[in-house]
């Protein structure tokens, strides 16, 4: 032991007699992910301070990024946020699309704004119902999970994947809609109403629910502003704020919906924010079926697009081309760009730099869980030990989005 560092707690001038008590929760607790550390100061059950430490999951995405073409970017974003991951591609690719100057067909647009506004109904339903189940109500969470296991195997049939989907492309998409996948949409649709209905019904006039829920975490809207809290946290402090509405990309000018609010800031509103965005994502999804475009889903470019198959194999500009793509990758105009898009948890943004090259020279990632994990110990103070799960899961933190 150093000689200068205090070798009691009476040394280091603490009171003995405290009922303070410092304890670390996580990272191996199970409602931590293994990713997260809570460092709490108790008084009994009552958390008098709460320091966050992330970090426990560190790949270097951003660097891994730099290493490889644009395209080789694209399952990367993926395991950003693994619940809606088709989001975090068409974002990125969006970027990219930027730097090159090139706008997509109207069908890319529409075909985005579908899978991404599923995909968001989607992660709702995990976060929702894995945070129903953490408080005793895992009925929910079986209800959600069937919901979800719909939703899913159209994304699977869509994509070819079934969580890490890599279906956005420079330029366009992988995949078009296969058959029969309006029909199993509104399927899904009528089994997600009612869902939705009969989770309602067990959670609305739940004592337990309600009490854990309604003053627990609260965050005024100056605070979250600060915070720089955005998506289901921010509007939940009664911030109407959401990019699709405020900074219109893809084709969400053409659609309506609303942007659901709370008053108070709490976990109760979290839930509920999140909740009526499922319902609105629904909408928009319907308006976009009904005036889904024909035609194409790439550019007509073979500089950026991969040619078809039987060109590859068919003659040598198509196999020229095919190579140059895969091995030196998209060329990108020289040029710096920041592009945001509203994924599931609040603004999810790429600065991308280019140098010219087939590569990226700089990506960075503003992932909207990294800003949020920095406002849960107010959130937490005041507030009891059993009280940090149901905060904590109404973050919805995705390790893959902190990771740094």
């Amino acid at each position: 032991m150093s000689a200068d560092k205090p070798s009691t707690p009476h040394e280091a001038g603490l009171d003995p007699l405290s009922e303070v008590m410092e304890i670390q929760m996580g990272p191996s607790h199970p409602a931590t992910h293994g990713t997260i550390k809570f460092d709490l100061r108790l008084d009994g059950e009552v958390v008098l301070d709460c320091k966050t430490e992330i970090g426990y999951l560190h790949r270097g995405f951003e660097k891994m990024c730099e290493q490889g073409t644009w395209t080789q970017v694209i399952p990367y974003t993926d395991r950003l946020n693994y619940a809606s991951p088709a989001i975090n591609n068409y974002i990125f690719v969006e970027a990219v699309e930027r730097l090159c100057g090139i706008t997509v067909p109207e069908r890319c647009s529409y075909l985005r704004v579908i899978l991404t506004e599923i995909s968001r109904i989607v992660d709702h339903l995990i976060c929702l119902g894995m945070a129903a189940s953490e408080m005793g109500a895992v009925t929910v969470g079986f209800y959600t999970n069937e919901a979800r296991e719909l939703l899913y195997n159209l994304i699977s049939r869509t994509t070819g994947a079934r969580v890490t989907v890599s279906h956005g492309r420079v330029g366009g998409l992988a995949r078009d809609l296969p058959e029969g996948f309006a029909e199993e949409l509104d399927a899904a649709f009528v089994k997600l109403d009612r869902v939705l209905r009969d989770c309602e019904k067990l959670l609305e006039r739940n004592r337990i629910f309600i009490d854990r829920m309604v003053n627990i975490g609260v965050v005024s809207q100056e605070d979250a502003i600060s915070y720089g809290l955005t998506g289901p946290l921010l509007r939940a402090t009664g911030v109407a704020h959401d990019l699709r509405k405020a900074e219109p990309y893809m084709v969400y000018d053409r659609f309506d919906f609303e942007v659901p609010v709370g008053t108070k800031g709490d976990n109760f509103d979290r839930f509920a924010v999140r909740w009526e965005e499922m319902r609105e994502s629904k909408r928009i999804v319907e308006q976009a079926m009904a005036s889904l475009p024909e035609g194409p889903i790439c550019v007509d470019d073979p500089t950026i697009v991969l040619p078809d198959k039987k060109d590859v194999y068919g003659n040598i500009e198509g196999l020229m081309n095919q190579f140059k793509i895969v091995v030196e990758g998209i060329r990108v105009p020289a040029g710096e760009v920041y592009f945001s898009g509203e994924a599931t948890n609040g603004e999810l943004g790429f600065y991308l730099v280019s140098d010219g090259s087939g590569r990226p020279y700089r990506v960075r990632v503003r992932p909207p869980c990294f800003y949020a994990m920095g406002s849960v110990g107010a959130m937490i103070e005041g507030n009891t030990i059993s009280d940090i799960i149901t905060v904590f899961g109404m973050v919805n933190m995705i390790g893959g989005e902190c990771d740094r």
